[in-house]
């Protein structure tokens, strides 16, 4: 990491803040058809005053800081928060004092405890961190509204006017992170980042940890991007770096001397041609083409339920959860998909999964007519669950995940010939009143029978770069 160009003194650099990259998605999955946005507005073109446009909130070592602030016991002790007590599942998240020890997300909990033998494992609760990313909001909108959620954990929000010169946004960023502090509690620490685009604001984020506080205005963009690495650009991970590595580019100052039209041949899709504008500092407005592409949700088995019968009941209920996702962000599905792990005796050649187990994996995706509703869902995932293999090989199941794919929102979908027939639109209604059911007294409140068995299993899980949602 570098040490960023404007900051708030004496803040170290966080060596072991971790990188995210979406399992399911491929990385830079930007539909190719869209032609490169045109900037606009007032801050689009030549802009040499030092004026910033975003500001960016990145909370730091969330889940982990959440529950030092809940629990004073564990505060100045290194904690690990965990989907389920077993050591053969990762951390979801850590403390800074577990950092220290070389733990970070995605570390296996046995490799955990013998980095860090006083280690304290704590099992996630996604309710408490769903209620503290609210009060977060709240004390952030007491400063300036929040354009946008980007996770539970991240938001942005757009400067306007007298916020937008430097000494002025650094100000506001300074009060944003003391809002949080003490509305929300002192162990919620945050590193605010400042530019002229969303995107840069992320990265200016990311540059100081924890507690960081730094702008990238356009006069010293160019020498404070050259000084990263390609892994510190948002969207670039293990993936995407080696495949640009296999097109000769493996620093900074090679991706910057590219022009546009070579970028967006490097990515071979139009997201190359975005990156280009934005690592220039250049804005404009995402907004027609921002929605998800993708749904997930995925579970890894307890001993108890690694059987055929409860792992569909489990992919059920996983598809139960992202439907609702779906309904409520007015989208809808291009196609489903069915991913399926299976544990192998530890003598056989099998890839290790990133748990500590040896697994075959298998999935399959079937295209759908766009739709949103629990029927044609269902029978399309037990048309995907009725192409598994088959074999004592495969008895096992270890690992279930259900992807909803080729999202569109609800002003882009196509009609068809059914949307008008009164039983569809019946039935709409029905999932509706479900839903809000389900909203308000949680997700088994109603759900289909084949559930049953999964009541208990699969709990809501929050990704650190996802919406947060109750369900």
């Amino acid at each position: 990491m570098v040490t960023p160009p404007i900051l708030t003194p004496n803040l170290d650099p966080d060596p072991l803040s971790p990188r995210h990259e979406e399992e399911w998605p491929a990385e830079c999955q930007i539909p190719a058809a869209q032609p490169p946005p045109t900037p606009t507005g007032p801050d689009s073109g030549p802009n040499t005053g030092p004026n910033l446009n975003w500001l960016f909130v990145d909370l730091n070592s969330y889940f982990a800081s959440v529950e030092q602030e809940v629990r004073p016991e564990l505060r100045g002790h290194p904690v690990a928060v965990v989907p389920m007590m077993a050591d053969t599942t990762v951390c979801i998240a850590a403390s800074y004092e577990a950092k220290a020890f070389g733990v970070k997300t995605g570390t296996v909990v046995a490799d955990a405890k013998r980095l860090c033998p006083d280690i304290v494992l704590v099992e996630a609760r996604h309710e408490i961190y769903v209620d503290y990313h609210h009060r977060v909001v709240e004390a952030v909108e007491s400063c300036l509204p929040v354009t946008s959620v980007q996770s539970i954990d991240e938001m942005a929000c757009r400067l306007m006017g007298r916020e937008r010169p430097l000494l002025a946004a650094l100000e506001l960023g300074r009060k944003v992170k003391a809002r949080i502090r003490d509305r929300v509690g002192p162990m919620l620490r945050s590193s605010v980042g400042l530019a002229t685009n969303r995107y840069l604001a992320k990265i200016a984020s990311d540059m100081e940890k924890p507690d960081g506080l730094v702008a990238l205005p356009l006069d010293i963009l160019p020498e404070a991007l050259a000084q990263l690495t390609l892994r510190d650009l948002p969207g670039i991970g293990a993936r995407t770096e080696k495949r640009l590595n296999a097109k000769g580019i493996h620093t900074m100052p090679q991706l910057l001397a590219l022009n546009c039209e070579q970028a967006g041949e490097l990515w071979g899709s139009v997201w190359g041609e975005r990156l280009w504008h934005w690592l220039r500092g250049q804005d404009f407005d995402m907004s027609e083409t921002e929605h998800n592409k993708s749904l997930s949700h995925s579970h890894v088995l307890s001993p108890d339920m690694r059987t055929a019968e409860k792992a569909w009941a489990v992919a059920h209920k996983l598809l139960h959860k992202a439907a609702m996702r779906l309904r409520a962000a007015d989208l809808w599905a291009g196609s489903i998909g069915l991913a399926i792990g299976f544990s192998v005796p530890r003598g056989e050649k099998a890839p290790v999964s990133r748990f500590g187990v040896p697994t075959r994996g298998w999935h399959s995706e079937i295209h759908l007519s766009e739709c949103q509703d629990n029927q044609t869902l269902i029978a399309a995932l037990s048309r995907l669950w009725a192409k598994r293999p088959a074999g004592a090989e495969y008895d096992q199941p270890y690992f279930v995940g259900v992807q909803l794919n080729g999202l569109v929102p609800g002003r882009l979908h196509s009609l068809n010939l059914f949307d008008a027939l009164e039983n569809t639109k019946s039935r709409t209604r029905l999932l509706a009143t479900m839903d809000e059911l389900n909203h308000k007294y949680g997700t088994t409140a109603l759900a289909p029978a084949a559930m049953l068995t999964a009541f208990k299993a699969a709990p809501t899980r929050i990704a650190f770069h996802s919406i947060p949602d109750l369900f």
